[in-house]
């Protein structure tokens, strides 16, 4: 008994059925050893019995919630049949009730069991007096067996009266189930019966479709029969094709279930076997379906138990909300599909429900579908018929369904009385003429059936993301809607991600400049997030740099911190701004801003803010807000949305790329593996893709009018250009466009006109000042797209200016000497090749940032060689003159850095100096100057320090020399080299990591045996690190591996200690060991890795110098004219400025001064280079040969459901050759399978339409 006690606990506690298992363990074992064991063994049996008694109360509380909620029905009395005794009235033969004995085998009087006295009445047999309730006994996964595909389904067997919301609780928190959007009730008929092959596909296709694309339940009947079966058939379909699930109910009762004790067990897998038994009345299910609930009664072979259950779920179903921010509930349709009289009846009670509920009728699917249509046809405005009709309508009844005049009648009586609610019936014409799907005709009815406003009924397209509906059904002409209403179903439409709403709402009126408030987009940045995505909490939670508490609330201030971190660098989010600040504070009740502001005169123009006005509280660009929303909250289509609308949508794609990319990394970092960096980045190169098109189209349509979308100003975004924007995300393709390339071209050439042979004629200009009289300047049209400083700008005005005044003066001189003709030649030339003043060429040339490259390059050449002389030549105690100009360069370079440093753009000292420092060249040049000073120090210091002085000197010139590879980035072919160079070494340390641990490895035992006697001392690291790094170059130190020769190799060896002699055999091994695994193991795998950066840089080279070029010449144009050591004329003249307030607002680099029509223009030229390509992208997308042929194919499926004769197939099949012909030779194959789906189609409808012999013949 112990040993089987152990069997069973083991088991029945991986089966949840602990409890009745130990019972029954405990009964059969107590009666089968009663007769065998003595006193002494039944008394130990007892003792056992108690303890497993123990055991089951103790275990009871741990039932599954299933087994304590659901319950099933069993019957208790035997009621016999007056025409069959041997059968009982709930359908089961006698002897297969619980408990049946012998002696009651001839007694079939209403007797209970396991009771022996008679009951002298036979009363009629019920569920409630005649049926016990256990717990239930059957749910689990059903396998379904004897199919080419194995399908799964989760099932529970419960009482016919159990509560609703336990079973919708058991869908919802232990299936998993999504609530419903739309409950589909599916009526029909329960025997087999056959429908048109064209009917049941449009009916089918529609089916699934509404379920798919609105998350509907259909509930059927759930076994393998009638029209259960026919729903099962397309979800067949739906299976093979996508692999989104449907939530289908089948919802049967238990006593009709063939081979039901198949699926007796607790929390188990049941394989289940679909064939049915013919001489069986029982039904198998349908194992099409995702979910069962098997009503049970205490009946078997009877129908019945489930229809209360069911209605009692809808309505149940029907109470719950849609959505979370949606008041409606689930709303319930019935859809009828031929069906016997009980199915009139079922549609009668749909009808008179509270609220009633709207049923979909399918003409032509027979019987009781036909009738109801043939009526609703029929059927006036008023509820009468047409005289004659009644007594064809009571004739068909009769014809139908076998019935006599009375039930006829009767059956008649209750189809007027459903025509009462005549508006509620929608009746799905499969041929009707405007090809109607039968989901729309589903959702239609739905609408019609509410009785709502036309909000309402927008509400619930929104929930069931159907467009279409809400276009051709809500917004309609009639239909008022209140600007509010449309307000509320955009925030709705927000939330919710349905972006095809947003368009509708946006086309019937509903303006995003007066629906985006402040307070609506915090709403819409606090929209609960699924937990797969927190990833903007993650981020606020970085920036803020502390724990969030529970339901923390999002400010916008949070997300402008947050935008400011992943756009990094200099970028500053307006959200962060003290003007936002001021709106925001007033708006949420802090009104201590507020009143500061009206008692306190503020300097700046940006803090002016009237807090009175409602505009303040809007957004001058929404979709730009609304974009940068739909990318931090991951919602790609969306973004992709706003991004198409309103202005600027170059730099929205540059700024969504750079967000994306700098969400990807973060996500990156986190240690929780996933998918997420990589889809963020895929976001990101889908954005970075649109905004090289779209560069590329306005390219083609004005270069001019391209190259100014590239350096205007941005004011909604830091006031920073797409050419910032681009080089901060790191888009190559991007900076490395012809657009881009011929920008930085003329901005490197400043105002030169110069195309060939530049770099000699500056030099040669720099070196003889002359010369730059002789060369050539450009206009200020030709100036017009070239972004330049402010004060660039104001001389070229100046010019201009100048210009023309001396124009007019020749044009008046020439007038007395010339006929008009003439004038007007000379005109043009003089506008041609007048020459600019000399002061404004002297100014335009050494403001030309290839002019300050060249300077600054031929002054460093010749400091680099006065420092070298210094380093080289015999140090004296005081510097001389060379040191000296050494020391100047370096000083006044000193200078410098710090002012590039403190005149970023950048916002606060701590980002301006993390964004100096961000640069390689930056940090060298801060460790050369620091390095040079201490050394400089030290030299003059005193005789004591001069040599560590001058060592420092020596140290110190190796950066200057290095900082050359910065001026070689300019070449075409050396800077690709220097990229790489850089690549090779931030990316060897993991290498380097694996090659000092196999380094170490070695070393450590090798001096430790070699050199047993050693003394503590900081040469032990020296010679453990040294001497295994240099084995790797070719030295092995022979004379420690040589036994014979060790001895005259040390003596000759000065001052080396002896060796150990008995341990020093293992030294040749492990330096076999280590050289192989360092010398041919590692350093080939360091020399492959510095092969493949070659190798991908060697691929892209012209792309990286292209995107390394645009830093290079920003670098040099904002750099001062005089080069060190002469640039500290330029810090006396800024300091000058500075101290006498003639300091100008700085305009952080150069930018294009537009005017508000000039840049009106701009955004209109965008627009239209947006709308031009998204027309080019249709074209090609319309004119693809697999988009002809998935056309063909929509159009020849429409022409066969409407044909249904041979004409019509013959025309289909010749339009479709006539078509395939004229297919491009590269769709062949798929147009081969296009012509074998038609033929069979054809064949189909042909052997449907025409009889056998003529289709033999």
């Amino acid at each position: 008994l112990g040993r089987l006690w152990r069997l069973w606990f083991v088991q029945e506690i991986h089966e949840g059925s602990l409890v009745c298992s130990c019972t029954k363990l405990l009964n059969t074992e107590m009666k089968r050893r009663t007769s065998r064991y003595t006193l002494s063994g039944s008394a130990l049996l007892v003792q056992q019995t108690k303890t497993i008694n123990f055991v089951v109360f103790s275990l009871q509380s741990q039932k599954p919630w299933i087994e304590n909620t659901f319950t099933k029905r069993e019957c208790v009395y035997i009621l016999p049949v007056s025409k069959d005794p041997h059968r009982c009235c709930c359908g089961r033969l006698v002897r297969q009730h619980a408990g049946f004995t012998a002696s009651l085998a001839t007694k079939y009087s209403d007797v209970k069991l396991g009771e022996t006295s008679n009951l002298s009445s036979v009363e009629e047999w019920s569920v409630e007096k005649h049926t016990e309730e256990s717990p239930t006994d059957a749910y689990g996964v059903i396998n379904f067996q004897g199919g080419s595909h194995s399908y799964r389904a989760k099932y529970v067997r419960l009482s016919f009266d159990s509560r609703p919301e336990s079973i919708l609780r058991l869908m919802l928190k232990e299936w998993h189930m999504e609530l419903p959007k739309i409950l589909i009730s599916v009526h029909g008929g329960v025997q087999n019966f056959d429908l048109h092959p064209r009917i049941k596909q449009v009916v089918g296709k529609g089916l699934i479709k509404a379920a798919v694309t609105t998350g509907a339940w259909i509930l059927t009947g759930g076994v393998n029969t009638g029209v259960a079966k026919h729903v099962g058939d397309a979800l067949k379909e739906h299976c093979s094709r996508s692999s989104k699930k449907i939530y289908t109910i089948g919802v049967a009762p238990w006593g009709v279930i063939e081979n039901r004790n198949d699926l007796i067990g607790r929390d188990i897998i049941a394989p289940y076997q679909t064939l049915l038994n013919p001489l069986s009345k029982l039904n198998v299910l349908n194992s099409l379906h995702s979910h069962f609930l098997l009503v049970d009664d205490g009946t078997v072979g009877k129908y019945g138990a489930e229809v209360k259950l069911r209605r009692d779920l809808e309505k149940h179903i029907n109470l719950q909300r849609i959505h979370a921010r949606i008041g409606q509930g689930v709303p319930v349709v019935a859809l009828i599909l031929e069906g016997g009289p009980n199915v009139i009846l079922t549609v009668l009670e749909y009808l008179q429900e509270s609220p009633p509920v709207p049923v979909v009728v399918c003409e032509g699917t027979g019987r009781a579908a036909d009738i109801l249509a043939f009526v609703h046809k029929q059927t006036e405005d008023g509820g009468g018929l047409p005289d004659g009709v009644e007594t064809d309508i009571i004739a068909t009844i009769k014809k139908t369904f076998n019935f006599s005049q009375s039930d006829a009648i009767h059956l008649f009586q209750t189809l007027m009385e459903c025509m009462k609610s005549k508006e509620l019936i929608t009746v799905f014409h499969i041929s009707s003429e405007d090809h109607q799907d039968i989901d729309v005709a589903i959702l239609r009815a739905l609408l019609q059936g509410t009785n709502g406003t036309a909000f309402d009924q927008l509400v619930l397209t929104l929930a069931w993301d159907r467009v279409d509906i809400a276009k051709n059904h809500v917004f309609v002409y009639g239909q008022q809607l209140l600007v509010s209403s449309l307000e509320q179903a955009m925030l709705d439409a927000l939330v919710m991600d349905r972006v095809d709403f947003v368009k509708l709402l946006i086309e019937n009126g509903v303006s995003m400049h007066r629906f985006l408030t402040i307070s609506r987009l915090e709403e819409l940045y606090n929209t609960k997030q699924p937990p797969n995505n927190p990833t903007l909490l993650h981020l606020v939670r970085d920036v803020k740099q502390s724990n969030l508490p529970p339901n923390y609330k999002i400010t916008l201030i949070d997300i402008g911190l947050v935008i400011e971190f992943l756009m990094g660098g200099t970028y500053r989010c307006n959200y962060t701004r003290k003007r936002f600040r001021i709106i925001y504070n007033n708006l949420h009740g802090n009104t201590r801003s507020a009143k500061c502001l009206h008692q306190t005169k503020k300097r700046s123009k940006e803090e002016i803010v009237d807090i009175d006005d409602p505009e303040t509280r809007r957004f001058a660009y929404p979709f730009n807000e609304l974009l940068v929303w739909a990318v931090l909250m991951k919602r790609q289509k969306m973004s992709l949305f706003f991004w198409q609308h309103g202005e600027e949508n170059m730099a929205k794609a540059l700024v969504a790329c750079k967000l994306c990319r700098s969400m990807s990394y973060e996500a990156k970092k986190s240690d929780v593996v996933d998918d997420t960096s990589e889809e963020l980045k895929e976001y990101s190169n889908e954005f970075g893709t649109l905004a090289v098109d779209l560069l590329e189209q306005s390219f083609r349509q004005d270069e001019t009018m391209s190259m100014k979308l590239l350096t205007y100003e941005l004011k909604n975004w830091s006031n920073s250009t797409c050419l910032k924007l681009a080089v901060s995300s790191h888009l190559r393709q991007f900076v490395a466009h012809t657009c881009t390339q011929l920008l930085l071209s003329d901005m490197w050439m400043g105002r030169l006109n110069m195309r060939k042979n530049s770099w000699y004629k500056v030099i040669l200009s720099i070196l003889v000042p002359p010369a730059i009289l002789l060369l050539e300047y450009k206009s200020k049209a030709e100036m017009a797209h070239i972004p330049q400083t402010q004060d660039d700008h104001q001389m070229t005005m100046e010019d201009s200016e100048h210009n023309f005044q001396n124009i007019t003066e020749d044009i008046q001189m020439e007038t007395r000497a010339h006929e008009h003709m003439e004038v007007k030649d000379d005109m043009e030339t003089h506008v041609r090749s007048r020459k600019l003043p000399l002061t404004r060429k002297i100014y335009a040339f050494y403001h030309a940032p290839i002019v300050k490259f060249w300077s600054n390059t031929l002054f460093y050449l010749g400091y680099l060689m006065l420092y070298t002389y210094v380093v080289l030549v015999k140090m004296p105690v005081w510097p001389s003159a060379q040191e000296w100009v050494v020391i100047l360069y370096i000083f006044t370079s000193a200078i410098e850095k710090i002012r590039e440093m403190f005149m970023s753009e950048a916002g606060k000292i701590g980002q301006k100096i993390k964004v100096w420092f961000s640069d390689y060249f930056n940090v060298s040049d801060f460790l050369a100057i620091v390095t040079f000073f201490i050394g400089f120090g030290l030299r003059l210091a005193g005789e004591m320090t001069l040599v560590p002085g001058r060592t420092v000197y020596c140290l110190n010139i190796i950066f200057w020399y290095v900082r050359l590879l910065d001026f070689l980035a300019v070449n075409q072919q050396a800077g690709p080299y220097v990229t790489m160079i850089g690549k090779m070494v931030a990316n060897m340390f993991y290498i380097v990591v694996i090659m000092v641990i196999v380094l170490l490895s070695y070393g450590v035992p090798r001096k430790a045996i070699l050199y047993p006697n050693e003394e503590p001392s900081w040469n032990l690291a020296r010679d453990v690190v040294f001497q295994p790094y240099w084995m790797m170059y070719g030295e092995v130190y022979a004379y420690e591996i040589d036994e014979q020769n060790k001895e005259r190799e040390v003596k000759k060896v000065i001052q080396k200690p002896e060796l150990c002699g008995s341990g020093v055999w293992l030294t040749p091994f492990l330096q076999a060991v280590y050289l192989f695994v360092q010398y041919i193991l590692m350093v080939n795998l360091l020399i492959a890795f510095f092969n493949n950066v070659y190798m991908q840089v060697k691929s892209i080279s012209n792309l990286v110098w292209k995107y390394q070029r645009y830093h290079f010449i920003m670098a040099y144009h904002e750099k001062p004219v005089l080069p060190p050591p002469f640039i500290f004329l330029f810090h006396v003249y800024s300091l000058f400025c500075m101290c006498s307030k003639r300091k100008k607002e700085s305009t952080y680099g150069p930018k294009l001064f537009l005017s508000e029509e000039d840049q009106k223009k701009l955004h209109d030229f965008e627009e239209q280079c947006v709308e031009t390509y998204f027309h080019e992208k249709d074209d090609q997308l319309h004119s693809g040969s697999e988009e002809r042929i998935r056309l063909t194919s929509e159009r020849l499926d429409s022409l066969c459901l409407t044909g249904g004769n041979l004409h019509h197939n013959r025309v289909c099949v010749m339009c479709l050759g006539f078509i395939l012909a004229h297919t491009d030779s590269g769709s062949t194959v798929a147009a081969c399978l296009l012509s074998m789906r038609i033929a069979v189609k054809t064949l189909t409808l042909v052997s449907d339409s025409m009889q056998p012999a003529g289709f033999l013949r």
